[in-house]
Order: C-alpha cells, then structure tokens, then sequence
C-alpha cells in the first residue's frame, strides 16, 4: 500500500514537522528525472517560500536569472535546459504586483520556447484575485491575468484560497486550489492554550459562510459583525444603467417601474455571545486592516478578552504594521503565501505558518500522476 502523507502535522510559528518517511519520499521522487522547479522572483527576499519548497522536495532550485534592466524591463535567462521536462514556477507576490507578474509571464514564455513539456505554475497568492467581478464600467482583471498566462505557455497552475473560488473558471486549463485552513486550525488548536473558550468571529455577513467551517471543525461558537460599513451603493453599480437616466426623461407609455427603496444600514451589532471569551476573526486576506481593527475594537467592548485574527493571505499593505501594533488585536496570524518579513519586524504581533509541505507535495503529486484527493480531506467548499 502507497505511504499516506499526514496532513496537518506537527507545527511550531513558523516550521512545521513532516511525518515519518515522507522526506525520504520526496527526496527519492525528486531524484527522479523529468522535473525542474524554478523560482520567478527577482528579489532575495520572495524566494524563501521557494527555497523551503526545494528542501523538501530534495531538489536543486533550476539555475536561471531574473532582473530588471535599467530601462525598467524584465529579463529572464534559463540556464539548464528544461526540453521535454514538467517545470514548476514558483512566484510568491511582492508589494509590486505588476513586476512579479511580468515576471511569471516572461519565465513561462521562456520555458515555452525553450520545449518544457509541461509548465505549471505554483502561485500561492493569486494577484488581482479581488477584481473578479465587473464594477461601473472597470473590467474583470483577473480573467484578463488567466488569459495571459495561457497565452505565455502555463498548462497548470498550484494557488491557494482564491478570494473567488469561481476565478477557477477564468482559466482553460487546469487550478488546483489548495486550503490553508488545516494548518490554521492546527494553529489554534497548538498555540492558544485555553482555544475550547474561543468564539469563531466573521467581520461580515459575506465571511460567515468561512467563519461557520472554522467554527463546526473546532466546535466551537460563532459571531458575526453585522452593519459594518460596507461599499456605498455608488460603488456597487455595475454599469448596466448606462447612459443615466435623465431626469425628465419620458418613458413608454404604460411602463411604470416600482419605486427602489434606499437601503440604509444598521447600526453595528454583534449576533453572538463574547463576552468573557477569546475572539478568533477568521478570513481568506488581511491587506487594509482599517476593517479588522474596527471589529477588534468593536469585540473588544462587547467584553472578548483576547482578540486574534487569522488569515491566508498577509498583504498588510501601507502602514498595517502600525495599525495591528496600536489597536486591540493580540495577534495576527498569517501564513507565508506572501513575504512578510518587514512587517513582522515592525510588528510583533504578526505570526507566520509555513505551508511549504503541502505545496511541495501538491508538486510530487502532479508531476507522478497521483492524485490531488488526499490534499483535500475534510476540506469543506466554505473554507
């Protein structure tokens, strides 16, 4: 019978235990020929992800270099060669976006041409993944980047908690959407001592769907923030009442429409008992955190003692650093996805998983032909 992989496993803040056996697993399956794995990151600091990824994987990072000509252009040199061969690009997202996309599309083109037989790509956080739906007259960014990265070559993509789980379908090949939320759990089931006294806690109607799998999985209860502020209704138009509509415009005769009636929201409320309990906001990415300080804040006088908040994806953009620092969060606690070292030097507050190990096994899993199933257990659609 085939050795399982024991998902989650053993963890620390920032390093995680492999089971038995399965660094031997990998390192024998990464001597095998016919795979490369190359990182698309042209700074020091955003390969980390994909050094940790090699070391499991008992491989060699694929020699090749990527900079920024003077002119501002990318440049991508392949120094091995990758004919015939499944490639993996890893491509973790900077502050700078739009460099590290270049990035990913000029590496993939590159393999492309140089006859790698397969090109996946291995991108932890997905950019442009909250510009998924058509706002006023703006486009659908994200099926824009899925199109390109057909166009370059991609065959394959390895992500993790798309924002919209139905991005999936921006692409004509084949996404493998993995969950963070088993090493999450595990986070709180290991690092807070007394956990059993938490309350799962949704910032918003919209997250309460992911609040609710946290909170049956722990048993734990459940709150939700209701009345925060949200997008005006300015904001929400879609475009389609275009051009306006005109004052004294005559309609058709007999076409009465039925009066709209404006919405106005309620003022905050928490459904939910958290007073005297340890508060747990859960969410997929923590980048503004003018919301999440509010909630605390909010918890805070609803009598929660401790307040932690838990996310996939930790942008923490602008000066989120300070804000976490000087607010009433406790902790936030956030997987490497996305590199974060300078914000956890400026904040304390900020923890880190490491989810190297799935990903690195997502890798031995595609380039063997396994199946992806068991990476998926107990995952439930919410989360």
């Amino acid at each position: 019978m085939p050795r399982k992989l024991l998902l989650p496993y053993k963890s620390g803040f920032s390093h995680f235990r492999a089971p038995r056996g399965l660094h031997e697993s990998l390192a024998m399956n990464a001597a095998r020929s016919g795979y490369r794995v190359f990182s698309a990151n042209s700074t020091a600091a955003s390969t980390e992800l994909a050094k940790k990824i090699t070391e499991r994987l008992g491989a060699e990072l694929g020699k090749s270099v990527v900079y920024q000509e003077t002119n501002g252009e990318t440049r991508v040199e392949i120094k091995e060669s990758v004919r015939g061969q499944d490639v993996f690009i890893i491509q973790t997202i900077p502050r700078d976006v739009n460099t590290a996309v270049m990035e990913l599309l000029i590496m993939a083109y590159a393999l492309k041409t140089s006859c790698a037989r397969n090109i996946i790509g291995v991108i932890p956080y997905f950019p442009y993944s909250k510009q998924s739906k058509m706002r006023k007259r703006g486009s659908i960014v994200c099926k824009l980047l899925a199109s390109m990265l057909a166009k370059a070559g991609l065959t394959h993509i390895i992500t993790m908690d798309l924002h919209q789980k139905e991005i999936q379908g921006f692409f004509s090949f084949p996404v493998d959407n993995l969950r963070a939320s088993p090493f999450l759990l595990q986070y709180i089931q290991e690092e807070i001592p007394d956990y059993r006294n938490a309350v799962i806690v949704a910032k918003s109607p919209g997250a309460a769907k992911r609040a609710q799998s946290y909170a049956e999985r722990l048993r734990l209860g459940l709150a939700v923030i209701h009345g925060e502020a949200q997008c005006t209704e300015q904001d929400m138009d879609d475009g389609r009442h275009s051009p306006p509509m005109l004052k004294n415009a005559t309609l058709h005769p007999g076409l009465e429409l039925p009066l709209m009636m404006a919405k106005e929201k309620p003022p905050i409320t928490v459904v939910g008992d958290v007073g005297g309990r340890i508060a747990i906001i859960v969410d997929d990415i923590i980048d503004d955190v003018e919301s999440f300080v509010a909630a605390a804040e909010i918890l805070k006088e609803r009598g929660a003692y401790k307040i932690f908040v838990m996310a996939t994806h930790g942008l923490l953009s602008a000066d989120a650093p300070r804000l976490i620092e000087e607010s009433s969060i406790d902790e936030v606690v956030v997987t490497n996805t996305v590199p974060h070292e300078v914000q956890k030097l400026q904040c304390p507050k900020i923890k880190t998983v490491d989810i190297s190990l799935i990903l690195s096994e997502a890798i031995r899993r595609i380039h063997n032909g396994e199946s992806m199933a068991y990476l998926f257990r107990n995952i439930t659609v919410d989360d």
